[in-house]
């Protein structure tokens, strides 16, 4: 199952790399090295879905997520970039996963994007829900002023090691396995070690048992190879915003879309990098189970 799991990590980090390109099944499994019929049972083993099935709901995703957030693109643009060849195809497969077409979304989007979640309806139909955030606007604000300190600043290249999780509930155990890796190399427990998350989708667009993050060490050396289901991965350098401050779990929601309305709200535009969180204490060591968390988001 380790080497399995290898060769799919592998691969959906192809597949997330080349979105703009030709995805074909044979294309993918030669990736894996696996005889595509071989693969194609694999892959739904351990991600629940099909290869095709993966790769249209990460078009749609990006696409929603662009159309949210990268004014300066058209839909055409948009479509074109994530391998739709036409208005059409991309209007219905839009449609199918978020019950509007691009352009109706694009337009409530600006205002709504903090409230945007994917859900399931009575008769199983996936529909965009702009609901009723937990808090106003206002008191969002206020809470966003009194819990964390924000700033634009520069951070250098960061190496990790990685490992991925498909779906919030499969977080803890790859940090358990990042945590045994890390302790047959004597990099834990280490002084400062610093512990992150890696968000390679967003909760408003894909559904939180698909979403995919992955727990990450950083290192003060890369990792030059994958090792069984701990691979490397870089944080390329560049400005970030970073809210920091000493919260819960259960606060976590509030800080990203705190942070992403400040981010509006300055004029700042979201750049191709993941967005991430750096932890710098732990949790389950606080007697309120807080912790000392930055947020950072990329920005130009």
């Amino acid at each position: 199952m380790e080497e399995y799991k290898k060769r799919i990590v592998k691969t959906i980090q192809f597949i997330d790399n080349n979105l703009d390109t030709e995805l074909s099944l044979e294309k993918v499994a030669e990736i894996a090295a696996y005889s595509p019929f071989h693969f194609h049972r694999i892959f739904r083993m351990i991600t629940d879905e099909t290869v095709q099935n993966y790769i249209t709901r990460k078009r749609i995703e990006k696409s929603a997520f662009y159309l949210a957030l990268r004014k300066n693109l058209t839909v055409k643009d948009i479509y074109h970039q994530f391998g739709f060849s036409n208005h059409s195809a991309f209007n219905k497969t839009f449609k199918k996963y978020y019950g509007k077409s691009p352009s109706e979304f694009r337009k409530l989007a600006p205002e709504n994007f903090h409230k945007i979640q994917n859900k399931e309806s009575k008769n199983g139909q996936i529909d965009t829900v702009f609901d009723q955030y937990i808090c106003n606007i206002e008191n969002l604000l206020n809470w966003r002023n009194m819990n964390l300190k924000i700033k634009v600043t520069e951070l250098q290249e960061m190496n990790l090691a990685a490992v991925m999780s498909l779906g919030i509930a499969n977080v803890e155990p790859s940090y358990n396995i990042l945590i045994d890796w890390a302790k047959t190399k004597r990099l834990f427990p280490k002084e400062n070690v610093k512990m992150l998350s890696v968000y390679h989708d967003s909760f408003k667009v894909t559904p939180p048992d698909k979403v995919r993050i992955h727990a990450c060490m950083l290192l003060d050396e890369p990792l030059k190879k994958q090792e069984g289901e701990v691979f490397p991965e870089t944080i390329e350098a560049g400005k970030f915003i970073i809210g920091s401050g000493e919260v819960t779990l259960h606060d976590f929601e509030q800080c990203w879309v705190s942070l992403f309305l400040w981010m509006k709200e300055n004029n700042y535009a979201v750049r191709k990098v993941f967005p991430f969180e750096i932890y710098h204490t732990n949790f389950k060591e606080h007697p309120e189970g807080k912790m000392l968390v930055d947020f950072c988001i990329p920005i130009h």
